[in-house]
């Protein structure tokens, strides 16, 4: 078949003159490496986020303080949050809300504490949360081992806890029968062991199983203030009512906020599935500057690539006058000139695309993200090149084309 005969003579020109086409070769592979790779970044991470916020699944949403926009002394857009959802508030909204839901209050207690158990200890980076007896199955953790508080424990404060898989591993030896129902030390506090948490990995480099959870009330007697802010989150039993059961939500929240007719809300509606959006949206311009480097470095590849063909044409101008002397068209040698040009452009795509998969990787596993093959990008990086290489080759193969045969053959 001609075109394989195309690509084989295409390959033999290339390893004739290997140093140049190497070199041009790999400045295609570094501007598709760039940007394959950056976007593999964004990709994976987003995928990683989109994974573990898809396990709360699209018939829940949460209640939150409103946050506003005012202009700081930098002129820059500043975010401040407005005035935080209290313990009364939140237990205010869980009595009223008469919705077929469950709610869910929870507060985030401390990032750095210790945890102790006999002679082990832990560093001082675990989470520490306290939630009611919905808070959990919310959240779209699950039990492991063990039990979930009873709603008598989150009302009376109990000492009681549920571990993450670390804390397992870090205090029990990894045998979670060895931690049910013994004693440890949440600061200088003391809790029992009642449940132990489903492995769920990292994100964003941030282990979600190196926490331990308590019940509402201790957790607001030992770490709450009037600035903390408890988290409501409500998930839907009926999803196909979520639209309506939101709605009624907000008249709930602003009866409990004290709300005037004429108030706007201070609160917003946070859906589960629509906080990945947002994420995707906001990496829109980083995409697209992504694109424009890999554009414009690939631009510089493009011209040393016809510089090349422009030099391969003189070099072979002889070799050209051959090929006319017996019998090959314009477009016979259009076609073989286009061809190497295309070969030499997909090869240095090809390489790029596997480092960029590979630094794309790396760098999202450094950051506790999930290993992807993008293969949009792949697509996109491979038609980028045949571009870059027809763009390159087609003024070196009309050069070549129309050269007269008898000047060609004289050529020395």
């Amino acid at each position: 078949m001609m075109w394989l005969e195309n690509i084989r003579v295409a390959i033999d020109s290339i390893r004739s003159n290997w140093l140049r086409a190497f070199l041009t070769l790999m400045i295609i592979a570094f501007g598709i490496m760039a940007l394959v790779g950056i976007l593999t970044a964004i990709d994976t991470i987003i995928y990683s986020m989109s994974s573990n916020f898809s396990t709360l699944g699209a018939n829940s949403f949460a209640v939150q303080p409103l946050y506003s926009d005012f202009q700081s002394s930098r002129r820059g857009r500043v975010q401040k949050r407005g005035e935080v959802i209290s313990f009364e508030q939140a237990m205010d909204f869980k009595d009223r809300f008469d919705q077929p839901a469950k709610v869910g209050v929870s507060f985030n207690c401390t990032n750095s504490a210790t945890l102790k158990y006999q002679g082990e200890k832990t560093n001082p980076t675990v989470l520490v949360l306290a939630g009611d007896e919905n808070a959990i199955g919310i959240s779209g953790t699950n039990l492991a081992y063990g039990r979930n508080f009873t709603p008598f424990e989150v009302e009376s404060g109990s000492m009681r806890t549920i571990i993450g898989h670390e804390i397992v591993e870090l205090l029990f030896d990894g045998i979670p029968e060895k931690a049910l129902n013994e004693i440890i030390s949440i600061g200088s506090n003391k809790f029992k062991v009642i449940g132990i948490l489903e492995e769920k990995g990292s994100v964003m480099n941030s282990s979600q199983d190196r926490r331990a959870i308590i019940p509402l009330m201790a957790g607001k007697r030992f770490y709450a203030n009037t600035n903390t802010n408890f988290a409501i989150q409500v998930e839907v039993l009926v999803p196909e009512q979520i639209e309506d059961i939101s709605s009624h939500a907000i008249g709930v929240m602003r009866n409990v906020r004290s709300l005037k007719a004429g108030q706007d809300n201070d609160f917003r509606i946070r859906m589960s599935d629509g906080i990945i959006e947002i994420i995707r949206e906001n990496t829109v311009m980083l995409r697209s500057a992504t694109v424009a480097i890999g554009l414009m470095t690939l631009l510089g590849a493009a011209i040393g690539l016809m510089n090349i063909m422009l030099v391969s044409v003189t070099e072979r101008t002889r070799e050209i006058g051959v090929l006319k002397a017996v019998g090959a068209s314009q477009r016979n040698i259009m076609i073989q000139f286009l061809t190497e040009a295309v070969v030499i452009s997909l090869i240095g795509g090809i390489l790029g695309i596997l480092l960029g998969i590979l630094v794309g990787n790396v760098v999202t596993l450094l950051i506790g993200g999930e290993f992807l093959i993008p293969w949009a990008w792949i697509t996109l990086g491979i038609i980028v090149c045949t571009v870059v290489g027809l763009a390159s080759g087609i003024y070196p193969a009309l050069k070549a084309s129309k050269l007269d045969p008898i000047e060609a053959l004289r050529h020395a």
